[in-house]
């Protein structure tokens, strides 16, 4: 532990900035938290990052309603922490340690190193153990957290989280796929490699969050899409490559902005004949055309103007890729949801706050959770299934009234996966949560863990660097321990390529079946934030799908180009700006006035548009 701090925190409680101090826990002389009020506003410092953080009049009211307390970490550090328990690609082979397996290799999200019980999937979800077997009394001398932790490593810990796949390898959080390789946060895909956030996609690879496309290649946030190829943000397209921000387009290749359009290049129309030979001089079937093509795209992507956010019908609404979305702040990739606030990836909520990735599906009255769905007034919660009043509980499905659990279903009146009568359990959680505030919990860097918050981090059964917070706030080794984090690191591998990086063959005409034995340098030189594999190979599946595309083979691991395409994506992050439209034959004379929230940073070079400017301007 490093050296305790002063705790101070106040909240605001009516329009005339009136504040109250609610918790002062001394134990040195210096003040780690910082709160100034600003009209309706209160302004804190965050315990990890030290950044300052709004919470307004109306998150107040929301966590009167849920009866929390208002968090000590800003947003971004909230999502981080979140991510930090939820590993989707990382996978090693493990010793599965359920009875009368006589210790068989499994495929885990958790290395074998780890130390924790690991189940495989059947026998976890079977009646063959009884997580309730696992329970024991609430200790008031510990910390709630040091207790569930001993929880926590104690209890099997399923190996993937997988259902009704078929004939699928290396997937995880994945339901409904057939014939898959490496797909994660996946959905009733079918013969299809290489994705995260997939959906019903067919005969594709290299995908991130992608819907409903067929015979496809590295697209980022396509759908219904077909034979497209190297594309992002467009919708039913086909035969098409480099597209970005497109609709309704056939045979197009690098265009930006196009609506129902056919054999434009650059967004400049071709006859059939002209297309055809231009399209063939690209040599997109080549290695270096491939890569000569894309430097082109990406300097005419420079002179195109930019929606402001990828939003459909969610008027009164701030954030990013947002369809149906009714009066909610600060929202990422949520579909049909109303009144919510600081939520990402997720359908269907409501009335909720700082929820995803992974949430919705008729929820109401959620905080602070991952991968929660189906649900009403849960908290501080991580795969937690069509349950109701649940808090600080991790794999718990279709439950009522549990309070630090894990693995537990169909159950009801729970605490550290110990059963107790309904008048036990509404007289024991409120002494819990005053000694929760009374003795909170103090990680190695004095950040302090009360009633309110999330888990801490070192929690976490996973490092740093296997989870997906490595992917949306990527840090190095360095970095990942200055900050009290755990990090992982394989055993050396000392791949013995044959293949060096730039000796691929330029067409996939020219590779052999034999091909599939051969191990082929990264190019990405073992990046360790990208969690570079340094080498990799091609497997049959991989080999047919770029022959019928015609594509040539790529140069990177899987990671290093999955860490390309998110990439491409902007930041869960909105700045206030201003649009830069000056044409007059728009509404307004001279440069629109209009304002907005924005994903696009002030300092990056695109032209932002407003959505009434860019919609007199698409083609």
């Amino acid at each position: 532990m490093l050296s305790s701090r002063s705790y101070v925190v106040v909240t605001l409680f009516d329009d005339r900035q009136k504040v109250s101090r609610l918790n002062l826990l001394t134990t040195s002389s210096h003040i780690f938290m910082e709160i100034k009020t600003h009209l309706n506003n209160s302004v804190q410092v965050c315990q990890n990052c030290k950044n300052e953080f709004n919470i307004t009049q109306d998150d107040f009211s929301f966590y009167s309603k849920i009866d929390v307390p208002a968090p000590t970490f800003c947003f971004d550090c909230r999502a981080q922490r979140r991510m930090m328990f939820r590993n989707e690609r990382v996978m090693y082979k493990r010793t599965n340690n359920a009875p009368n397996k006589n210790n068989e290799q499994i495929i885990s999200i958790h290395n074998p190193e780890a130390d924790v019980t690991v189940y495989d999937d059947r026998t976890w979800w079977s009646d063959a153990w009884d997580p309730m077997d696992y329970g024991f009394e609430y200790d008031f001398s510990k910390t709630f957290f040091q207790q569930f932790k001993q929880l926590y490593r104690s209890v099997p810990l399923i190996s993937l989280s997988v259902t009704n796949n078929m004939n699928c390898t290396y997937c995880n959080v994945s339901e409904g796929d057939k014939v898959c390789h490496m797909l994660s946060g996946s959905e009733h895909n079918e013969d299809t490699i290489y994705g995260n956030r997939v959906v019903e996609n067919k005969q594709s690879g290299d995908l991130y969050i992608a819907f409903q496309n067929e015979a496809c290649y590295e697209l980022t946030n396509c759908t219904k899409c077909f034979k497209t190829l190297y594309s992002m943000n467009s919708q039913e397209c086909s035969d098409s490559y480099f597209l970005m921000n497109c609709k309704n387009c056939i045979d197009c290749i690098g265009c930006i902005n196009l609506r129902s359009k056919s054999r434009c290049i650059f967004n400049q129309q071709y006859t059939k004949e002209e297309y055809d030979k231009l399209k063939k001089e690209f040599n997109l079937n080549t290695i270096d055309g491939v890569r000569k093509f894309k430097e082109m795209f990406d300097e005419f992507s420079k002179t195109q103007f930019f929606r402001y956010a990828n939003n459909v019908k969610s008027e009164g609404s701030t954030g990013d890729n947002l369809v149906g979305v009714a009066k909610s702040q600060n929202i990422f990739d949520f579909q049909e949801a109303e009144n919510i606030k600081n939520c990402f990836w997720g359908l269907r909520m409501k009335d909720s706050q700082d929820a995803g990735p992974g949430v919705g599906m008729g929820s109401e009255l959620v905080y602070d959770v991952v991968d929660q769905m189906g649900g009403h007034d849960v908290c501080f919660t991580s795969v937690v299934y069509h349950s109701f009043n649940v808090k600080y509980s991790i794999n718990c499905h279709s439950s009522t009234n549990l309070f630090g659990c894990y693995g537990l279903r169909t159950k009801e009146y729970c605490i550290f996966n110990r059963q107790y009568s309904k008048k036990e359990y509404e007289e024991l959680v409120p002494k819990i949560i005053a000694h929760m505030k009374e003795m909170p919990y103090v990680d190695s860097k004095g950040r302090i863990f009360s009633y309110g918050e999330f888990f801490p981090y070192d929690i976490s059964p996973f490092a740093y660097n296997e989870t997906i917070a490595q992917e949306y706030f990527p840090i190095s080794k360095e970095q990942a321990i200055d900050k009290g984090f755990e990090w992982y690191e394989r055993e050396e591998r000392n791949y013995q390529t044959t293949i060096k990086s730039g000796q691929i063959p330029q067409t996939i005409d020219e590779v052999q079946d034999t091909f599939i034995n051969e191990i082929i340098e990264c190019s990405g030189g073992g990046n360790a934030v990208r969690q570079c594999t340094q080498a990799f190979k091609i497997i049959p599946q991989e080999l047919e799908l770029y022959r019928k595309l015609n594509v040539p083979l790529p140069e990177f691991c899987y990671n290093c180009r999955h860490y390309n395409r998110l990439q491409k994506r902007n930041p869960m992050k909105l700045w206030h700006r201003a649009c830069m439209c000056d044409r007059d034959n728009h509404e307004h004379q001279g440069k629109c006035q209009n304002e907005f929230e924005t994903s696009y940073a002030p300092n990056r070079e695109e032209i932002i548009f407003c959505e009434k400017c860019y919609q007199a301007e698409v083609m």
